[in-house]
């Protein structure tokens, strides 16, 4: 399925796609998107969808099932205008976004489906589940001089902290965190302040009113806290070549950095176990 805009593809989903949840995966270029799509469809999604930035196209092994649509600017890291288009036109549906390079990982992904989870998650009364981003990079970048390498691939084991959020008069937000490490912290001379965080609500049930914010939070606080008052609730993570992209692209950095190792760094088993057992996600009181 191809659409020329977001507006045609919504107007089309909303008698014809499958009930969700949603994949919405913004692709800024083609390193990795078909196997970005791949893991996605093994999670169960029951839609996956490209919005392809031009003059990026439909790549040839692309799933069938998968919609593309064209984006209409050129590489928007701002994706909150498209995102509450289509917020508006799924309401009461789930939806998760990442961009191309961007893995999502959930407590037992490998034998729990997503919609399992979603159903967990709304029995908690919760409309979100939480997710942090966690950067993973290419073990040789003479091997792999974009930073990516999804066959050896590696992540910071350490190196992390948060902080309580506050708002604009310095109050702190109940049950919100601002986190940071990764890349972005060993190397935050290259990167912009509002690029730091990693904390991001990916995946949550669009209601009518909310508003999907340029830095990944929402309008409504209830949206992005970490947990419920009463307890712990299941938490996320999304495994992201995207940091270690930038830092390769920008001429600056590239010529910085000739190794994304140091004594931190651990090789990526791409499963869930390991990332609960690094503490980046958990499963509240789902077993």
């Amino acid at each position: 399925m191809q659409f020329p805009t977001l507006k045609s593809y919504l107007n089309w989903a909303k008698g014809h796609a499958p009930k969700g949840p949603f994949a919405f995966i913004f692709a800024q270029d083609d390193i990795e998107l078909t196997h970005t799509v791949a893991h996605h469809i093994k999670l169960g999604f029951p839609q996956t969808v490209v919005l392809a930035d031009p003059p990026l196209a439909r790549p040839a092994d692309l799933p069938a099932e998968t919609a593309f649509v064209r984006r209409a600017a050129k590489s928007s890291a701002d994706i909150s205008q498209e995102m509450n288009a289509i917020i508006s036109a799924l309401p009461r549906q789930w939806i998760y976004c990442c961009y191309n390079g961007e893995y999502l990982f959930y407590p037992f992904c490998e034998s729990r489906s997503i919609g399992e989870i979603i159903a967990f998650t709304t029995e908690e009364r919760r409309m979100t589940i939480p997710t942090t981003v966690v950067d993973l990079y290419a073990g040789n970048l003479r091997q792999s001089p974009d930073g990516v390498d999804v066959t050896n691939t590696y992540l910071d084991r350490l190196g992390y902290y948060e902080q309580i959020r506050q708002d604009a008069q310095n109050v702190p937000l109940e049950r919100q965190v601002n986190i940071f490490g990764g890349l972005r912290r060993r190397f935050e001379e290259h990167v912009p302040w509002e690029k730091r965080r990693l904390d991001r609500v990916a995946l949550f049930q669009a209601v009518r009113g909310l508003k999907f914010q340029p830095d990944f939070t929402f309008n409504r606080p209830e949206f992005n806290t970490i947990s419920c008052p009463w307890h712990h609730n299941v938490t996320a993570a999304v495994g992201s070549f995207r940091a270690a992209k930038s830092l390769r692209r920008n001429p600056g950095s590239r010529n910085a950095i000739s190794s994304f190792q140091w004594p931190g760094s651990e090789q990526f088993k791409w499963h869930s176990q390991h990332l609960m057992d690094l503490g980046f996600m958990e499963p509240g009181q789902w077993f």
